[in-house]
């Protein structure tokens, strides 16, 4: 046991001492905010361009249909040919020309109206024109037909079903597809991380065997025990780095509500906007939608969340980091691990795409929950499904704790095989192995 610990010590202290791992456990949470600063100021500033768009109207049916908008401004080109209105476009830098022939009947000029554009155009300007074209159409098609403006602004109202849960709670659509975006963001990670440090343990143990530094260590350590101690060595060091991220990311995602004007009150589930934040949210939704999604974040259950996260993680770490172990005991460069890493991964992002598939689909359906309970994917597909919670509406307990159940006991079994195939790996050099001889080193006593 005592050397066991001093494995585990000597393996945590040199990956939290390598330059590498702190600059990264540093950098990383602001890099990351960085980033979505950059993308979001970089869409902000595409949004912010006009497109100046010409419109040569021949037609009587649709004058003062293209005006301002928020995609586009529009300049008329009335009373000029449409030879001289292409090549003023074109001199002038605008971004494309609306042409409307003239015609008798609306049916027929809307099925001839052209857009001319030096390249093809954005989808938001084109269901904008698309959009003015469908709606003057459907008026003169109305007006035909002697329907007042009074029945045509109540046939053009929107419709939205309000949604309340069986406590009688206003509720918000999307939100369950939200949740489990945020579950996929913490299984992604775990999915990421594991390749990561699992990597971390077959460098060293391939490193140690290429060195023959590993003739050295187990002279006097049992090779279970040096695999064992190199896997919670390294799964040590991934919690801390986890740790710290979870409170610098939480740290500045405080910074970030405080300057978009968010007062988060997560005690009570309650959430205030104030109103300089509704002009940098720059959406049309009200302040009482903005406020129902608030407060539909805030009652995500953070704390047992990252408790989950910290314990799939820790586990498929445990699970995973073992094989690694065994390929890198039985290879001797990183180069022959390629035929082994497949068959590892396939799982991983397994997991990536049917929990995405069917956790936003149906978080409760058998899909979601039979990969939620297999051991090889339940880190990553159950993580998608805990943002709503434990028990009632969301996971229930015994599929949560069967869950963590089926990952100690596949973690066991594991460590047995990967342990009989690190003892005989170790010390095999020379000789690429195949999945026929691994298989022989497992019935070796």
């Amino acid at each position: 046991m005592d050397k066991l610990l001093l494995i585990i010590k000597r393996e945590y202290m040199a990956k939290v001492r390598n330059k590498s791992f702190i600059v990264l456990t540093v950098l990383s949470p602001i890099i990351i905010v960085a980033m979505i600063a950059l993308v979001v100021y970089l869409a902000k500033v595409n949004s912010e361009e006009k497109r100046i768009v010409a419109v040569l109207d021949e037609s009587p049916f649709f004058s003062h249909q293209f005006t301002e908008g928020t995609e586009a401004s529009y300049i008329d080109f009335s009373n000029i040919s449409l030879e001289k209105a292409i090549d003023s476009v074109h001199a002038a830098g605008y971004y494309g020309l609306i042409h409307i022939p003239e015609g008798d009947k609306i049916d027929i000029v809307a099925d001839k109206i052209q857009f001319y554009t030096k390249e093809s155009p954005s989808m938001d300007i084109l269901g904008s024109i698309e959009g003015k074209i469908e709606h003057k159409v459907r008026e003169f098609k109305l007006q035909a037909l002697h329907i007042s403006p009074e029945v045509m602004n109540e046939l053009e109202s929107n419709y939205e079903m309000r949604i309340v849960n069986f406590s009688g709670e206003k509720n918000v659509k999307g939100i369950s597809e939200l949740k489990a975006f945020i579950g996929g963001g913490f299984g992604y990670l775990i999915m990421m991380f594991i390749i990561i440090y699992g990597a971390f343990v077959m460098r060293s143990v391939i490193e140690e065997k290429t060195t023959r530094i590993i003739e050295v260590i187990i002279s006097s350590v049992r090779p279970f025990q040096l695999m064992l101690g190199k896997i919670l060595g390294t799964s040590l060091a991934g919690i801390t780095q986890f740790v710290i991220w979870i409170i610098s990311a939480g740290l500045l995602t405080y910074g970030v509500l405080s300057v978009m004007g968010i007062e988060v009150d997560a005690f009570h589930n309650q959430a205030n906007i104030s109103p300089e934040a509704m002009e940098t949210f720059n959406t049309t939704a009200s302040q009482d939608t903005i406020q129902l999604y608030v407060n539909e974040l805030v009652k995500i259950p953070w704390g047992t969340l990252i408790i989950c996260f910290l314990l799939y993680f820790s586990l498929g770490y445990l699970i995973y980091s073992s094989i690694y172990a065994a390929i890198g005991a039985a290879v001797d460069n990183e180069t022959d691990t390629q035929q082994f890493m497949f068959p590892v991964i396939t799982p991983l992002m397994l997991g990536i795409y049917v929990g995405f598939f069917s956790v936003f689909e149906n978080p409760h359906g058998p899909i979601a929950v039979a990969f939620s309970l297999f051991p090889l994917t339940s880190p990553i597909v159950m993580m998608m499904r805990l943002p709503s919670g434990v028990g009632g509406a969301g996971v229930p307990w015994w599929q949560l704790i069967t869950s963590i159940i089926f990952l100690i006991m596949t973690f066991l079994f594991i460590v047995w095989i990967a342990a009989k195939i690190y003892r005989v790996g170790i010390l095999m050099y020379g000789k690429k192995p195949s999945y026929k001889e691994i298989y022989k080193w497992l019935k070796y006593k």
